[in-house]
């Protein structure tokens, strides 16, 4: 597993059949519903567990290209079972599959919403998109916030007050996760990279945690699982460390619960993968 402090040196650099009448977007689900995810099963996220209301949570980020597929299977799972959670993609662009393989649909990240995507691509050929899955994977997440985001044009400490109707919104507020997940491995070299071109200015550790996850809609659904498991682990881990040491110093980033949380987190990472073996995992220490 990735041991290097980022901030001592740099990552490399990543890497016709006439449509019927489109249909509308699936209406919001109940709080406590997820929405149907693209294996069309409408039951909630299979999970270790979830964290209460009045538990102390860690903050969530997941990560993958174009925060469409993997990233937002994660964060439904993780902002179902309570956790504070937010996403982003780490491409140039968000691109989705089109017509042919030369011809992608391609949008922005950070103004182009969800709802607008699912109806240009319902327009464009419903039966096509219905068919590969698209329009159900978008009508999940517009479900769960309302554009995609790009990691590299997030300021970490930025208040996020905004995104009030984001699931996972609550916890959220400052703009400060304590973990990161990514979902292959280029975007892991990718926020690394990010992380340290931003220069750490608030001091403040971050772990990046990759777990490498096949971009189709059964894998996500499984990858998405297997994140759930992990960030669980890991949220037990950093409320035991709270009760046994105190809470001092750790909205900072420091602390004894904070360092001794900081310390478990590869042997919990390594107990994780014996569970989870065909999901390979790599692990950094990052700052914000």
């Amino acid at each position: 597993m990735a041991t290097a402090d980022p901030r001592l040196r740099s990552r490399a650099q990543q890497q016709q059949p006439a449509p019927v009448a489109p249909p509308p977007p699936p209406p919001p689900p109940a709080e406590t519903t997820p929405a149907m995810g693209l294996d069309g099963s409408g039951d909630a996220p299979e999970s270790s567990g979830t964290s209460s209301d009045d538990s102390f949570k860690l903050k969530f980020c997941t990560v993958c290209a174009s925060n469409q597929n993997r990233s937002m299977e994660a964060h439904l799972q993780l902002a179902t079972a309570q956790l504070p959670t937010i996403s982003f993609g780490t491409g140039s662009l968000v691109r989705l599959p089109g017509p042919t393989i030369n011809q992608p649909n391609v949008y922005n990240f950070n103004s182009t919403t969800y709802e607008a995507i699912h109806k240009e691509l319902a327009d464009q050929n419903t039966q096509l998109y219905t068919q590969n899955g698209l329009l159900n994977m978008i009508g999940r997440n517009l479900n769960i916030k309302k554009y995609p985001e790009r990691f590299q044009d997030w300021m970490p400490g930025k208040p996020r007050l905004d995104h009030k109707g984001d699931q996972g919104y609550h916890g959220t507020e400052s703009g400060v996760v304590d973990v990161i997940f990514t979902c292959e491995e280029r975007c892991f070299d990718a926020v690394l990279e990010d992380l340290h071109n931003k220069g750490g200015r608030m001091n403040r550790p971050v772990h990046v945690l990759n777990v490498d996850i096949k971009d189709n809609h059964e894998e996500a659904r499984v990858g998405g699982q297997a994140i759930l498991d992990l960030a669980l682990s890991l949220n037990n881990a950093a409320s035991e460390e709270r009760k046994a040491r105190g809470e001092t110093g750790w909205d900072r980033g420091s602390g004894g619960a904070r360092q001794g949380f900081d310390e478990k987190v590869p042997e919990i990472v390594a107990a994780w993968q014996e569970r989870w073996p065909t999901l390979p995992a790599l692990w950094s220490l990052a700052w914000f």
